[in-house]
């Protein structure tokens, strides 16, 4: 690990590094949250031992801890005790952690959030990495943007590894303002090696921290949160000669099409793309956000292109369930939708689309190149191929081995080597995929004589290098290898004539096809050399790569045993003609995987046994109840969710809209009894729904299980957690078989059919060219697992197969509708049961609302509770001003019930106008009886009911609030109010104008100059104006 005082300059380091040199010489405390292989505190721990001095003349202490619930609590108590130093209230306490950590630290953020006016400058820096037991590690972006959306945290991202250091001090320094959080791609551009010319040195960190801060203590108060973000990062771009922005436009000078990304591959794509498009003359271009939070609209605005036409979002959700569904949006496309619908800069309202990807997709020039086209073609348009001509012209190099082999470390040795060369610019990246052969290693190494940005995996190399001949057979290597270009094969025991016995006839015709040279290195030809063989495969790959070097001093201290591998060179590598026939190889292959998945940043620790599900009688599970300290038995409710969950019963359940309309909204309400359950106004109660039994058992049944056999399975938050459960209970309450199958399933399916026409009708549904068929089963026939199942019947997994290829079922939310203050032991809901017919004919029924619809009165479900930016003011005179629509109204129910408790106390209350809309009073005026009972009492000022259909012309909402502007003026703006809407997305634009012609007129009436939009979004900042749509 290199020393503090040694990253200076041109200096071959990785983004982590800069990170943690950056965190550890601002900081007073370093709070480490960092899992054991992601090695995020690696460098700082060492300097602490060392005794190295931060900036403020101490060694920063390092305080490493585990990710769990209440982890954050630990910082906090150190920040806020009675005993904290005040002398050091302005020094920076900063947190390291991937942005799995960020769960279970949300608790700790809000608390911190709410009392940050006393607090130290706080600056998370989030490494973008989480683990899914499927699909392995993905770059997760969305858990922070959510989070930095909830809790009001200022939001920072750094697009590349040449920019990661001057982020991480710019987060710092706005730390100063606001809790901030600073987050970079933690999957490959963190892990990358790569020479920054310019890295800043511990003085110059020092000298910029220094005189900015003073900027920053001098900012002027009146400068609302956005203000004081933008003026900093005026005065830091002053200091360092940059020129960053919140956002940063690249691309066509008038286009027609934007992009709008967030991440740091996504953000080094995406730019390289649109500017090589716009070169050819295509009308696109991207929009970089750098500073999420605080989302400053006018800057958003100003770098937005007067021609676009068409605005896409490339929006990130939590997994590919979430990339299918409608009804999930992405957090970014949220804030671009809002602020380009409330703008007049554009002549023409541009048509804004949400492009969502889950956490585990990767970006290469050819995915962002293929999301143009298709945005930019009238019809369906298929994917493109894509390079960067930058990284072509770049050396490429990719070495592929087990884990295991004695030359697993040979590709970094070559990579040092390579970085001696004074003009070069040397990439090194690994990625290990411990689920193919016991355990892969891929390296990557790029080679260039100027800096490229290149976050994704190597796809034309010039040379590539396999050290375990069975990975042939597994991944489609040869397919990475460029037209004309070299592949050296390790083949101990080499022999001419088993050359085509050992190279397989998939590869075999590619290598012909693409006019391979062929290269066999045999290491056992060299018996002294074995215990150094990885010598060997070093030099061996630099005298076919790079004839040029001649000089290996730099690979080994033993320069004996390296001359013996020079020696050996002629002996051991040799040029293999490749014979014609190849070309001719027919007969069916079986389909190798294109490159493998990252699911570990470190080699696989073959000594630890992975535990299986398996399929057990009742005997088994008694032995485990009866002796728990002998099999390790643990008695838990709902062990694999990662939330609290309580268990509460049904207290009344009872339908709000009448029998015979064809909408079921109905009111369910239940007894917290003993559970311990609290919640608070406006937040939202998980439901952890159950599938249908009878549908269940009749799956059972058709399938051939046994509904009373015992299945141990992994938890589907937690695959180290292992629960027992019988069949029917698994397929009951853990998986979602009653649900919507996304592609992956079919994909996974075709791997069991046994008819052959089945088979291809699975990988057609499961690939790029179903995409048709898939849409038309999936969103008009609607078909769920048991369907698919039932459709092609020689695709028939045993269970243990089937739960594993099967999604989890998933917490469904709902906003709370009742206050605990004036319920203490009970909570309610108000839900609409989602129900359709489809082409079948079969009525169906959303999974959670007709669980919940069928719930008797004593029933009990498993619940748990999700905080949300529904919050009263703090004021109890405050004026209340709320929009709801349809069931939009269950936290309004909540407001008024806590306002009319407190009302009844003798308090003093601010006004309340309640606004709601429906589609007809008689069948649809939720809730109503009580709003008029409040309206009476004096509770609720004003009720603005516009019910559409219930006249020729249709009223909506913002109709009544337009008649009733006067009363808003008063309540929103001279009396300081806050604005609540709650419901569908459509009505935002149409409601906030309403606003603004309110803000508008007053101003006009007291003779102020105000703009309304930037009043819009001062009120946004404060808490005053508040949205919970979907």
């Amino acid at each position: 690990m290199p020393s503090l005082s040694s990253i200076s300059g041109p200096t071959y380091v990785t983004s982590q590094l800069l990170v943690q040199q950056t965190a550890y010489k601002l900081s007073d405390k370093i709070f480490s949250y960092s899992p054991e292989t992601f090695d995020l505190d690696v460098a700082v721990k060492e300097w602490a031992e060392a005794n190295e001095k931060n900036v403020h003349g101490e060694t920063t202490t390092v305080v490493p801890l585990q990710t769990r619930a209440g982890a954050g609590a630990f910082a906090l108590g150190y920040i806020f005790s009675k005993d904290f130093d005040l002398a050091k209230r302005h020094v920076p306490q900063t947190l390291l952690a991937p942005s799995l950590s960020l769960r279970h630290l949300r608790s700790s953020l809000d608390q911190l959030a709410l009392l940050y006016g006393v607090s130290s400058p706080f600056v998370a820096h989030v490494a973008a990495a989480d683990y899914n037991a499927e699909n392995g590690l993905g770059a997760d972006y969305a858990t922070a943007l959510q989070i930095a959306e909830d809790l009001g945290l200022a939001l920072v991202s750094s697009s590349s590894a040449y920019e990661v250091q001057h982020m991480s001090l710019l987060a710092t320094l706005l730390a100063s303002v606001l809790p901030t959080l600073h987050i970079y791609d933690g999957i490959r551009t963190a892990r990358e090696s790569l020479r920054v010319v310019d890295a800043l040195g511990e003085a110059h960190i020092a000298d910029i921290y220094a005189k900015i801060s003073k900027e920053a203590a001098a900012l002027n108060k009146r400068l609302d949160t956005a203000g004081k973000v933008v003026e900093l990062l005026k005065a830091f771009n002053s200091e360092l000669g940059t020129s960053y922005a919140p956002f940063e436009y690249h691309g066509h000078e008038a286009p027609e099409t934007v992009l709008v990304v967030f991440g740091s591959a996504e953000a080094q794509l995406a730019k390289q793309v649109a500017t090589a498009l716009a070169a050819e003359g295509k009308k696109v271009g991207t929009i970089v956000v750098r500073v999420y939070r605080p989302f400053v609209e006018e800057a958003f605005l100003e770098v937005l292109p007067a021609s676009v036409r068409q605005i896409a979002v490339l929006g990130q959700v939590a997994d590919a369930a979430s990339v299918e569904d409608a009804n999930v949006q992405s957090a970014l496309y949220s804030d671009v939708l809002t602020a380009v619908s409330f703008t007049e800069k554009l002549s023409q309202a541009p048509e804004v689309v949400d492009i969502r990807y889950a956490v585990t997709d990767a970006h290469t020039p050819s995915s962002i190149a293929s999301i143009f086209n298709k945005l930019t073609s009238k019809g369906d348009a298929e994917p493109v191929a894509f390079s960067l001509t930058a990284v072509e012209e770049a050396q490429q190099y990719v070495f592929w081995d087990v884990d295991n082999s004695s030359a697993v470390a040979s590709p970094a040795a070559v990579g040092k080597l390579l970085e001696t060369e004074q003009s070069s610019n040397v990439y090194v990246h690994q990625t290990y995929d411990n689920l193919v052969q016991g355990g892969v290693v891929r390296t990557d190494i790029r080679v260039s004589q100027k800096s490229i940005e290149a976050p994704y995996p190597v796809e034309n190399a010039d040379v590539v290098f396999v050290g375990e001949e069975k990975l042939l057979k597994e991944i489609a290597i040869v397919n990475g290898v460029k037209a004309g270009g070299k592949l050296i094969v390790r083949l101990p025991n080499f022999k001419e004539d088993e050359l085509e016995k050992r190279i397989p006839a998939a590869a075999q015709k590619e290598i012909q096809e693409k006019n391979v040279e062929l290269y066999v290195l045999d290491s056992s030809s060299s018996p002294a050399l074995e215990k150094e063989a990885h010598l060997l495969v070093n030099v061996a790959f630099l005298r076919v790569a790079r004839a040029d070097i001649t000089k290996f001093d730099s690979l080994s201290a033993d320069q004996t045993a390296l001359t013996e591998a020079v020696n050996a060179l002629d002996q051991s590598v040799r040029k293999v003609e490749v014979p014609a026939k190849w070309a001719e190889v027919e007969g069916a292959v079986a389909p190798l995987v294109d490159s493998v998945k990252p699911n570990s940043f470190v080699a696989f620790q073959k000594e630890e046994e992975e535990e299986t599900s398996s399929l057990e009688n009742w005997q088994s599970a008694a032995k485990g109840f009866a002796f728990k300290e002998a099999y390790g038995t643990q008695n838990q409710l709902r062990p694999d969710l990662s939330v609290k969950t309580y268990t509460i019963k049904v207290k009344e359940n009872r339908r709000l809209t009448p029998t015979d309309y064809d909408r079921n909204i109905f009111h369910i309400e239940f007894d917290l009894g003993d559970s311990g359950l609290t919640y608070n106004i406006g937040e939202a109660l998980g439901i952890h729904a159950e599938n249908d039994p009878e549908q269940v058992l009749q799956f059972i049944q058709d399938y051939g299980l046994s509904a009373d056999d015992l299945v141990q399975v992994p938890s589907r938050e937690d695959p180290a957690v292992l629960e027992t459960r019988t069949v029917y209970q698994s397929l009951v309450q853990n998986f979602d078989i009653l649900g919507k199958p996304p592609k992956r399933f079919f994909e996974s399916l075709a791997q069991f059919a046994t008819a052959e026409e089945e088979k291809k009708k699975l990988e057609r549904l499961g690939s790029k060219e179903g995409a048709d068929e898939f849409k038309r089963l999936t969103e008009e026939d609607t078909v769920t697992y048991v369907d698919v199942l039932d459709m092609f019947k020689s695709a028939h997994p045993d269970f243990n197969d089937l739960i594993r290829i099967v999604d989890p079922s998933k917490r469904r939310e709902y906003s709370i509708a009742s206050a605990q203050a004036v319920s203490p032991n009970s909570v309610a809901l108000m839900i609409v049961v989602v129900n359709w017919v489809d082409t079948k004919g079969r009525t169906r029924l959303g999974h959670a609302t007709r669980y919940l619809s069928g719930l008797a009165p004593g029933s009990t479900i498993t619940a748990s509770v999700k905080p949300s930016v529904m919050k009263l003011p703090v004021k109890d005179t405050a004026p209340l001003i709320m929009a709801g629509l349809g069931t939009g109204l269950a936290p309004f129910r909540a407001f008024v019930q806590y306002r009319a408790m407190q009302k009844a106390q003798g308090k003093e209350i601010g006004s309340i106008l309640l606004y709601l809309g429906s589609r007809h009073q008689r069948e649809e005026y939720l809730y109503g009886e009580e709003w008029e009972a409040y309206l009476d009492a004096g509770v609720i000022t004003m009720v603005g009911a516009a019910f559409s259909r219930d006249q020729p012309e249709k009223i909506y909402i913002q109709d009544r609030m337009r008649q009733t502007v006067t009363d808003i003026v008063q309540a929103y703006i001279k009396d300081e109010g806050s604005f609540y809407l709650c419901g569908p997305t459509w009505p935002v634009p149409d409601v906030t104008a309403v606003l603004e012609e309110a803000i508008a007129a007053e101003a006009q009436e007291s003779g102020r100059k105000v703009d309304p939009r930037k009043e819009i979004e001062r009120l946004k900042e404060d808490g005053r104006y508040v949205l919970e749509v979907y």
